[in-house]
């Protein structure tokens, strides 16, 4: 949702409030909207406890409707997450045979083109492309991804091969330690 319609949805956030209540309590939910507010990223509601898929699709079905004409620049409601850092190995450090590096940015159109394996799959920030070694032609790329508490977005894709033109390569998972940088000389 952008800015604009934040503000305009947030300004009678009260009565959404007992709106979104209402229509959980037609579904016999337990689940009770607390506040709305918003920040960088948009409209947050919250609630009493984790809410289950049918409450979230009842408060987006409230949202969409009270938005009518701008129901298409609505974001889909997910559960609280975390983020989840794997790195893809097997990538060669040059595209076709014209010298040109590879970047971050061919790396998310690779992942996004890739429907299979990445489908719902969502960068928490850009990749990341290290080179194995000075004199190596290999590259390693992290990425960070949103995922679910449970890791579930991370499970369906790690240890997938897939693809990069006529090279296969493997999707790993990385273990994040917050103290210690997980890659170092890294170029966007």
């Amino acid at each position: 949702m952008n800015k604009d319609l934040s503000k305009r949805f947030t300004k009678d956030a009260s009565t959404h409030v007992i709106n979104i209540n209402c229509s959980l309590k037609n579904i016999c939910s337990n689940t009770i909207a607390d506040f709305i507010y918003t920040d960088n990223k948009g409209v947050i509601i919250t609630t009493n406890n984790v809410t289950s898929n049918s409450d979230l699709q009842e408060i987006e079905k409230y949202v969409k409707n009270s938005l009518l004409d701008n129901k298409d620049s609505i974001i889909l409601a997910r559960l609280s997450q975390s983020k989840s850092y794997l790195k893809i190995v097997g990538i060669f450090y040059f595209i076709d045979n014209l010298n040109t590096r590879i970047s971050s940015e061919d790396i998310e159109y690779i992942l996004k083109n890739n429907y299979i394996i990445f489908n719902d799959i969502v960068l928490a920030s850009k990749p990341c492309i290290i080179k194995v070694s000075p004199k190596s032609d290999m590259v390693i790329v992290w990425i960070d991804i949103w995922d679910t508490q449970r890791g579930s977005n991370a499970r369906k894709i790690i240890n997938r091969r897939f693809n990069i033109e006529n090279i296969i390569v493997i999707v790993r998972e990385a273990n994040m330690n917050p103290s210690v940088p997980q890659y170092k000389n890294c170029w966007k």
